[in-house]
């Protein structure tokens, strides 16, 4: 059966275990369990802050059946084939609820400063780059800059204060919806900030995503780079 409701919350003693470029165990544990309106399903425990034990990022097909013993069995895979098996033991609480519509972050005074002189300095992040938009509507919410290139391709990017692995799946969920669109695509993303995580690149440079560090003080013409003695 395909599932779909805008946002579905369980708490269940469940075990997960997820197959793709890599294997992972969670042995049988009581978690929530979270399936979101964007397609998105993520695992989460009582520690580890905010981050999810597991997940899968949209778009992806949830089915829901029964396993060999009788237990009820959610399997999630993704377009590439990558799956995450929910074998669950035990409900103890269910809700669904209709978010509606999410205005969006509000960026702090820096980061929406920094995405104002991108817009006006775009060959900052690429020569020959030109802006077309800012705040470029998608179903999930604005991508800060629609840009395209010295060879006409469009090119997407995500501004941020700080790079970090949450700003990096926020572009890629972006380029999925965008790549869908055959007048835009192909679309490749940049992840621009003034500093990025070492993971964050990583998982970035793996995605085909451009990161770019933006000097702050240089944009506003604080800081002349050509006057420094180091």
């Amino acid at each position: 059966m395909r599932y779909v409701l805008p946002v579905r919350l369980v708490v269940a003693t469940c075990q997960v275990d997820y197959a793709g470029r890599l294997t992972a165990h969670l042995p049988m544990a009581t978690r929530v369990l979270m399936l979101k309106a964007d397609g998105s399903v993520l695992v989460h425990s009582d520690g580890g802050s905010y981050k999810p034990l597991n997940w899968m990022s949209p778009p992806c097909t949830l089915s829901e059946g029964k396993a060999d013993d009788g237990r009820i069995e959610w399997t999630v895979t993704s377009k590439t084939d990558d799956t995450l098996r929910i074998l669950i033991d035990e409900i103890h609480h269910e809700t669904s609820h209709d978010l509606g519509i999410d205005p969006g972050l509000q960026k702090d005074g820096v980061e929406k400063h920094l995405q104002e002189l991108l817009a006006d300095h775009p060959s900052t992040l690429g020569e020959g780059l030109i802006l077309v938009r800012r705040e470029y509507p998608t179903p999930i919410g604005p991508v800060d800059l629609m840009c395209r290139d010295a060879d006409g391709k469009s090119v997407a990017v995500e501004i941020k204060r700080r790079g970090e692995i949450d700003g990096v799946e926020q572009l890629t969920r972006y380029l999925e919806l965008l790549n869908r669109d055959p007048l835009l695509a192909p679309v490749r993303g940049i992840f621009a900030a003034q500093a990025i995580k070492p993971q964050a690149r990583v998982l970035a440079e793996d995605r085909g995503i451009t990161c770019a560090v933006v000097d702050y003080n240089a944009l506003r013409g604080l800081d002349d780079p050509t006057e420094r003695l180091f």
